[in-house]
């Protein structure tokens, strides 16, 4: 009777907590308002009386606390829940409705679709139940039923089987031990290394809701660029007391692993990852780390990238260091996720193909637990980059997609822009790597090539704002990832519809202007910031604003006119035979697209080739005059999206619409900002004018160059 006592206090709380509580986006997309109108609660109550679950472990505990207080908010009454037997025949199952044996409403056949982690949700006899191979399946299925009634969907009839396409569905938080979030637009970061591991937070419990509602089950909760400190014991201590929050919502922490650690922790005076001295430390660290974390998932190593140690220090390759890690992981389960963003130390012909010049000579020569987590695109997630070659070009090596939920070069923390529109673009891209049909969700999901270790990781945009994401709509990106990871075949537009609906709506009118804001957001921005391929375009080090001018600095390809290529002739990079022939490195059906200028989609013309300024495009207009039309189209299309949202106002609670309001005036600015520097600078290859009818930039190349900010969000200033 305990938890019944329990979970009814909780519901009550929520309840008085909710109707104090000014609306301020805390609560996400898991939001649980009093259904309305009566009839509607009255109908649902019909169906959901109690709930039924068969079992009292941890994972099933927190899927009954879900449901119980979730609908005791949505039907205006305490709906309490009890544990049954457990079920034969393998099946978890739990019933909402009245008391009957699970076992009844479960079939074999029933049973035969279901795969690990993945539930069914039914409804026979006036009662739902949900049924899973694992405790997991049933937490992902209550959230499941928890959506359709926050969406006032019928409950009758149901038959619904999902199944999770990825098997590991990580978020990568880039957050330093001192609460700095490298390319944090959110604030800073949500751990607490200080207080932990006596002090648990709230916000981490409803963190871990948050995540497990959308199918996450792991996090990377430390930074990219490591610090070794986190191997050291009373480190652990807190990393496990995190784990511990987690485990009930199926969510495994992960920690990103310094190669050097070795040296810097364990007073060794090498690294080199073929040393046994070196292997046995690694051996010794993944033990002790188990012993606290049975559950650990592994690590996720940056390795030879932007200063980082790696095995090349040693004159070894990047499978020397994935497999050292990956042996001392493997007797425990765990993985490996090593990053292909490199570079190397010498400046490159194209730094675009630098990840597939050092992992393609390596295909095969990884343990079976070593994931290559490979970004979307070849430089360094711009806002919009064709797919990185190495998707298809590995096929005995299992690749995991890596996407930029925080936004660095697309906004930061002020602009509404939705990625699912540009994770869609990528995930249904057509690699050619087995002929036509081979899209890189078949190669994520492992069907192209027959692996069964898969992932896709997104780098978190979670802060300290009340609102988790500081610009309320990048919600909708975090919550995207999540519907993705699980399904990389889902559509933006029903991601889009979904999240406004349960984040703040039933009213159709004001949910196809949300979706439609979503949709058309993605290439406004593309095309107020680098529009028809244009790339790495943005100011140095915060990459905050335009900055087409930059040229000095330590290495040639840090700087914006390494990429641009802007000369009186044209503009662009040539990647085709003639220049660096990165072109080379797609399958023959991806390099037919785009290596003919004439042909090349517009969306990745300058990114593939140096175009004249005067070259006629399919559009009838110049590259000049495209160019120019572009920008000025991105710009006024953040105008419209204010008018949108301003036509909804009634729809909307007060905090929240002026929260959004507000980072829409912002972006416009900052788009049109865009336009005018960039323009000008352009301008001033080009020597032709901005085409009548278009606005001329309101100040000059000068003062645009002139501007500076020391503390734009992401970095540390610099003097």
């Amino acid at each position: 009777m305990r938890p019944r006592i329990f979970l009814l206090s909780l519901a009550l709380f929520l309840l008085s907590a909710h109707q104090l509580k000014a609306e301020d986006g805390y609560r996400l997309w898991l939001r649980y308002d009093k259904i309305e109108p009566e009839e509607r609660r009255s109908a649902y109550l019909q169906q959901l009386g109690q709930v039924f679950i068969d079992g009292d472990r941890p994972i099933l505990k927190a899927a009954g606390s879900e449901l119980a207080s979730g609908l005791s908010l949505m039907l205006g009454q305490a709906v309490p829940w009890v544990q049954e037997p457990g079920n034969a025949g393998g099946i978890v199952a739990c019933v909402i409705g009245k008391s009957q044996a699970i076992s009844r409403l479960i079939s074999e056949e029933d049973a035969k679709e279901l795969q690990p982690e993945g539930f069914m949700l039914l409804s026979r006899d006036n009662q739902v139940a949900i049924a899973a191979k694992d405790d997991k399946g049933i937490l992902y299925g209550a959230f499941h039923l928890l959506r359709l009634i926050q969406m006032q969907k019928p409950l009758d009839n149901l038959r619904i089987i999902e199944n999770p396409k990825v098997k590991l569905r990580v978020l990568n938080h880039w957050d330093n031990l001192d609460r700095t979030v490298e390319r944090g637009y959110a604030g800073f970061s949500i751990w607490n290394w200080h207080e932990l591991p006596e002090y648990i937070d709230q916000r981490y419990i409803d963190y871990a809701r948050a995540n497990a509602s959308i199918g996450i089950n792991g996090t990377v909760v430390t930074n990219v660029n490591a610090n070794a400190l986190i191997f050291r014991s009373d480190y652990l201590e807190k990393a496990a007391a995190l784990a511990d929050v987690f485990r009930p919502y199926g969510i495994q922490l992960y920690l990103t692993a310094r190669f050097s650690a070795p040296i810097e922790l364990g007073g060794l005076s090498t690294a080199d990852p073929l040393d046994p001295q070196v292997r046995q430390w690694w051996k010794d660290k993944a033990a002790e780390i188990y012993r606290l974390i049975p559950d650990f998932g592994g690590f996720l190593v940056k390795a030879n990238s932007e200063g980082q140690p790696g095995p090349q220090d040693y004159g070894r390759n990047h499978a020397d260091g994935a497999n050292m890690l990956a042996d001392a992981l493997e007797p425990f389960g765990g993985v490996a996720m090593w990053r292909a963003f490199v570079y190397s130390e010498e400046e490159p012909e194209d730094r675009a193909k630098q990840a597939y010049n050092e992992f393609v000579p390596l295909d095969g020569q990884f343990r079976k637990n070593v994931l290559i987590q490979v970004k979307n695109g070849p430089v360094d997630f711009q806002p919009r980059e064709p797919v990185h070659p190495l998707f298809g070009a590995m096929p005995q090596t299992p690749l995991m997609m890596e996407f930029q939920i925080t936004k660095e070069y697309l906004g930061q923390g002020t602009h509404l822009v939705g990625l699912a529109k540009m994770y869609e673009e990528i995930l249904q891209t057509d690699t050619y790597a087995e002929g036509k049909g081979s899209s890189v969700a078949k190669i994520i999901d492992g069907s192209l090539h027959g692996h069964t270790l898969t992932g896709i990781a997104g780098v978190a945009n979670i802060g300290t704002a009340r609102n988790w994401t500081g610009n309320l709509f990048g919600q909708a990106d975090w919550f995207a990832f999540g519907k993705l990871a699980w399904d990389p075949y889902r559509s933006s537009a029903d991601i889009f519809r979904e999240w406004a609906e349960l984040s703040f709506t039933h009213d159709p009118g004001a949910l196809a202007i949300i979706s439609s804001m979503l949709a058309s957001s993605y290439e406004t921005c593309v095309n107020y910031m680098t529009p028809l391929g244009l790339h790495h375009i943005m100011a140095a080090g915060h990459h905050y604003g335009p900055g087409p001018w930059v040229k000095e600095m330590s290495r040639a390809d840090w700087t914006s006119v390494y990429y641009h290529k802007a000369d009186e002739q044209g503009l662009g990079f040539n990647r085709t035979e003639s220049g660096s022939n990165a072109l080379e490195q797609y399958s023959p059906g991806s390099r037919a697209r785009f290596a003919d200028m004439e042909q090349c989609p517009l969306p990745f013309l300058l990114w593939f080739h140096h175009v004249p300024w005067g070259h006629v495009l399919p559009t009838g207009r110049t590259l000049w005059e495209e160019l120019c039309q572009r920008y000025h189209q991105g710009a006024s299309e953040v105008g419209r999206l204010r008018e949108k949202w301003n036509s909804i106002e009634g729809h909307i609670d007060g905090e929240r619409f002026r929260q959004v309001s507000m980072h829409l005036e912002i972006q416009e600015k900052e788009a049109r900002w865009w336009r005018d520097a960039c323009l000008s600078y352009f301008q001033s290859f080009s020597k032709m004018e901005i085409p009548p009818g278009l606005e001329q930039p309101k100040q000059s190349l000068e003062y645009y160059q002139s501007l500076h900010f020391p503390y734009a969000p992401g970095i540390r200033p610099r003097w």
